[in-house]
């Protein structure tokens, strides 16, 4: 029977297993995000039988979770790193994704044309499954450079982190574009796709640039009387952030990513922890939640009817219409190696956008719209496990990896943004100890105070007379210069 408590029980269980079981795959390098997926489809009407048929509710679901997503990325989005690759990043989210509908449309068209394959799709339901895969997947981009906290080279993180964090508009105009068509009867009209794709990137980045003003400016001058309610005040402004846009023909998943750019790289005093803390913890929970509802809804066993032309076009992807559109739109960056485009194009990870995107067509009920979804399933599976699984080896073999930065200190000690200091932790070695073995003794620069000692599992409060040993660690406060 379905009751509120039978759902929460379920919910509670199902988001139980998929943690668990997804820290016994981080140690065999298995993306959390596949391993949600996998949850959902064990539990669904294929596995254990959990019912769970509703498109719309999914879709729904989506679009919470992708706006919580999209604005937690942004807010990490640091500015500084992104400028020097802010052409690369806009040419990719646009002229890349164009180019991904359209070798791989042409390419499903052929498909279904030419050879003995079960799959019948005239060119613009082909370009409309090509549509809703063109974009490379936030969710899992993010939750990938981030859990596996890889540091690239040739500034090629927030390159990816901002081509993924905006490319999705692009596929969700096409997508929508190409539905309106099919519906109608309609042929391309490249002049009117042109106009809604600058409306939709127009009032979507002026929104988004205002409400991102807009929530740090009233989060810095409204006094609250209980500092966790300064996040949650923020999380309504985004779903309002997503819903004015939308309303007005802009792009609400654009609106909030930049509106997270926006709050991200402003000062915010006192509240910066209970913020970040407040959206990770979301941004994990809907995430779990998406990728389970999404695989509760698919129907595995209608997967292996196109699993043979799903693989073609999942190879396709990603052997020849990522890497032609990557090394196309990076052909005017001279100063950028090959090996940095290979990489480049090997991250072009599917996700739940492009599962969300084809629930579009099913309600749309556009017809072959079950081939499209389940095709757009199994390629997702396929680029979770064959890219999702070997980016950090990828990044290796290519020799753009970079030693891990050191985040935060060993202490948990943070201070606000409005004190401009830094803190700096040192662990004390025999040398560092070779003049004396007390806080006076060591050469410490002006303008710099030891704050905690720890030993062990024990914190000091230092004085210049106390007796320190190899091994302590010392927390250093430190203007900034």
């Amino acid at each position: 029977m379905i009751t509120a408590e039978n759902i929460l029980l379920v919910g509670s269980i199902l988001i139980f297993c998929s943690i668990l079981i997804s820290k016994t795959g981080y140690r065999f390098g298995i993306p959390a995000l596949l391993l949600f997926l996998v949850v959902g489809m064990l539990f669904g009407s294929d596995g254990l039988g959990l019912q769970f048929n509703s498109t719309s509710d999914a879709q729904f679901i989506g679009i919470l979770a992708l706006s919580i997503i999209l604005f937690s990325g942004g807010m990490d989005t640091k500015l500084s790193d992104v400028r020097p690759v802010m052409s690369q990043g806009i040419l990719l989210s646009t002229v890349g994704v164009l180019l991904t509908t359209l070798l791989t449309g042409a390419f499903i068209f052929f498909t279904s044309e030419w050879t003995p394959l079960n799959i019948s799709l005239s060119l613009t339901t082909s370009l409309l499954l090509a549509a809703t895969m063109s974009s490379t997947d936030s969710a899992s981009v993010f939750n990938l450079l981030r859990s596996q906290k890889m540091n690239l080279k040739d500034n090629l993180r927030p390159m990816l982190e901002l081509e993924s964090g905006s490319n999705d508009p692009m596929a969700y105009m096409l997508t929508i574009v190409l539905i309106q068509v099919i519906s109608s009867g309609s042929e391309l009209n490249a002049a009117i796709i042109l106009r809604d794709l600058f409306i939709q990137f127009f009032f979507g980045g002026v929104i988004g640039y205002a409400f991102g003003r807009f929530s740090a400016w009233l989060i810095n001058r409204l006094q609250l009387p209980n500092s966790s309610l300064y996040p949650i005040l923020l999380l309504s402004l985004v779903f309002i952030t997503f819903t004015l846009t939308d309303i007005v023909g802009g792009n609400g998943y654009l609106a909030v990513y930049i509106a997270g750019v926006v709050v991200g790289n402003t000062r915010i005093v006192a509240v910066r922890k209970e913020i970040n803390t407040f959206m990770n913890g979301l941004t994990w929970l809907f995430q779990i939640i998406m990728f389970l509802a999404l695989g509760l809804l698919v129907n595995p066993h209608e997967m292996l009817g196109v699993a043979g032309i799903a693989l073609l076009i999942g190879l396709f992807m990603i052997i020849v219409a990522r890497p032609v559109s990557v090394f196309l739109c990076l052909l005017p960056f001279r100063r950028m190696t090959n090996r940095a485009r290979v990489f480049v194009s090997w991250v072009g990870l599917r996700g739940a956008v492009p599962i969300i995107f084809a629930t579009y067509p099913v309600l749309a009920e556009v017809p072959g719209y079950n081939q499209i979804f389940n095709i757009v399933f199994f390629i997702t599976l396929l680029s979770l496990i064959v890219q999702g699984m070997s980016i950090s080896t990828m990044a290796r073999w290519l020799h753009l990896d970079l030693p891990q930065e050191k985040e935060g200190n060993e202490f948990g000690v943070e201070l606000p943004e409005e004190i401009d200091t830094k803190l700096e932790d040192l662990t004390l070695t025999q040398e560092m100890l070779a003049n004396g073995n007390r806080l006076a003794d060591m050469n410490i620069a002006k303008g710099t105070l030891v704050m905690l000692v720890k030993r062990g599992n024990e914190f000091i409060i230092p004085n210049g007379q106390v007796e320190l040993k190899v091994g302590d660690k010392l927390l250093f406060i430190s203007e900034n210069k």
